[in-house]
């Protein structure tokens, strides 16, 4: 019997990306093709077809030995139904993408929001790989979150956990809403919006800083900044480690992962920003249920949604 594959699709706003994985979570090949949003859900879909089967003609494979494809989109999903209920970056409302998807290519598909799927990739063969029970982070634009317990994604009834972002872990005196309309969340602080908005906040204060003398502020000009011993940036960093750390704890004697994988573009800030999160987490987790725990950096980048994605039908 001819060896299977399975095809992973990471849906985004501007770029279609799709992955051929083994059996193993090795990414063999890969395609990246423009979304094309406003033209509509319609054009949207004949993309990933499009895509799908680009992919599986350039590479050695059939197309017999495509056993199925595996889409993640950042959204909301009814992932039994295979619906997307709302992904405003692609413009899907209610698209019943799983049976537009298996009847135009005739394969089974499984569908996932992206977080979870980058959580199944580093999972299966990024930072995760041969560890059952891990927690996975992905600090960007918002707080992305992942859980996977006993090697499989946790969905929650609805399908909504692993929102890592809107736990509320701020204390009310030092709350603001979150874009979820709730207040207090983890997002607020940790994301690269939240800690450019302190940065402005205390720029607009006329705290002595040398963001001041930068005219638009990114969550890099902050770190950097931190990392020259700038006093204002460090205590923004400082912050949004400390909630990490204090998220983590609190997911720890809940769920007992065995490691923390964080991700995405304030991430990237290293070592400086992982050893004040293990700190916090370190005083706050009770010692049993932080014995054995580590917090590293995510191994896949931008390849992560692609092999989750293909994962979903091994690993979900």
């Amino acid at each position: 019997m001819s060896e299977q594959i399975y095809v992973g699709v990471d849906l985004g706003g501007t770029a279609i990306k799709v992955g051929i994985c083994d059996a193993e979570g090795k990414l063999m090949h890969t395609y990246e093709g423009p979304t094309e949003v406003p033209l509509g859900p319609e054009t949207v879909i004949n993309n990933i077809e499009k895509y799908v089967r680009h992919i599986v003609e350039e590479s050695p494979y059939d197309w017999e030995q495509v056993a199925g494809i595996g889409t993640g989109v950042a959204g909301f999903t009814n992932v039994k139904e295979g619906i997307v209920i709302l992904a405003p970056n692609v413009g899907f409302k209610d698209v019943p993408i799983r049976s537009i998807l298996e009847e135009r290519l005739g394969k089974p598909i499984k569908i996932d929001n992206d977080a979870n799927v980058a959580a199944l990739g580093e999972a299966w063969s990024g930072a995760g790989a041969g560890i059952d029970h891990c927690v996975c982070y992905t600090l960007g634009t918002g707080v992305g979150g992942g859980i996977i317990i006993g090697g499989k994604i946790v969905q929650g009834f609805a399908g909504l956990a692993g929102e890592l972002g809107h736990m509320s872990v701020i204390p009310d005196l030092e709350a603001i809403q979150c874009g979820c309309g709730q207040m207090g969340c983890l997002e607020t602080v940790s994301s690269a919006t939240g800690i450019i908005r302190m940065a402005q906040d205390a720029v607009d204060r006329g705290d002595r800083t040398s963001l001041s003398l930068v005219e638009k502020l990114t969550a890099k000009d902050v770190i950097d900044a931190a990392k020259a011993g700038d006093e204002v940036a460090a205590r923004i960093v400082s912050r949004a480690a400390f909630y990490l750390g204090k998220s983590m704890a609190a997911i720890a004697v809940t769920l007992n992962p065995e490691r923390f994988i964080i991700g995405g573009g304030v991430s990237k800030a290293g070592e400086f920003l992982f050893e004040q999160i293990r700190e916090t987490f370190a005083k706050l987790a009770p010692e049993p249920v932080k014995q054995g725990v580590t917090i590293v950096s995510a191994e896949l980048g931008n390849d992560a949604g692609m092999i989750g994605a293909a994962g979903l039908f091994l690993r979900s």
